[in-house]
């Protein structure tokens, strides 16, 4: 059993990264990556709303919408679990951390669009290993929400270094960012056997 969310846990943060795999979350990951503080900010408020809306999803999904044949819904649903979520977020930074609201500014409010929280609430009710077990499902989050703090710690090291280089000026700006993205995410093409090397997922 350990083992087992050990492995979705690992998997997430590393082998399906939602950013750097699967390319989800990409407009945050641009956008926020270029200070620290912001990045570990937004990476936190992401990490939340993932397991909070896996955690309301879930049970919506396996007790409400598929027993009554409402599954064409599910997305309807998901994106609004995630939009009362976002505001939760939202309200409580301007309440109580202010200069992190003001530096997320307008990507706070998208949260609610991020393909990548959607992506992890929809994975894991389609997704067999996921939809089996409501634990499983939060596991997954947790890594996902994680795998998306080292994506953006990570590029924002990078960017910070970037910024810092003399760039050949044909590529600087955009197209030098997207090189550098592309560079992080084949680091991770090495963990690709980790899961079933240590786990014999």
């Amino acid at each position: 059993m350990i083992t087992s969310l050990l492995s979705i846990l690992v998997a997430a943060i590393l082998t399906d990264n939602f950013i750097l795999s699967k390319f989800l979350g990409i407009c945050p990951f641009l956008g926020i990556s270029k200070k620290l503080d912001t990045a570990v900010g937004m990476s936190v408020a992401v990490t939340f709303v993932m397991v909070l809306a896996t955690a309301v999803t879930w049970p919506i999904k396996t007790y409400i919408l598929s027993p009554f044949g409402l599954d064409y819904l599910q997305t309807i649903v998901f994106i609004l679990v995630i939009a009362v979520l976002v505001q939760l977020v939202e309200i409580t930074l301007k309440k109580y951390i202010k200069p992190l609201y003001q530096a997320l500014g307008v990507y706070l409010p998208l949260i609610t669009t991020n393909c990548a929280v959607l992506g992890v609430t929809l994975l894991n009710v389609t997704q067999k290993t996921m939809a089996e077990s409501f634990l499983n499902s939060l596991v997954n989050s947790l890594g996902a929400g994680l795998g998306f703090m080292m994506a953006m710690v990570m590029f924002s090291g990078v960017r910070e270094r970037v910024n810092a280089a003399d760039v050949p000026r044909a590529v600087k700006g955009l197209p030098i960012t997207l090189i550098a993205a592309s560079i992080v995410a084949l680091s991770l093409l090495g963990f690709a056997g980790l899961t079933q090397g240590l786990f014999g997922a």
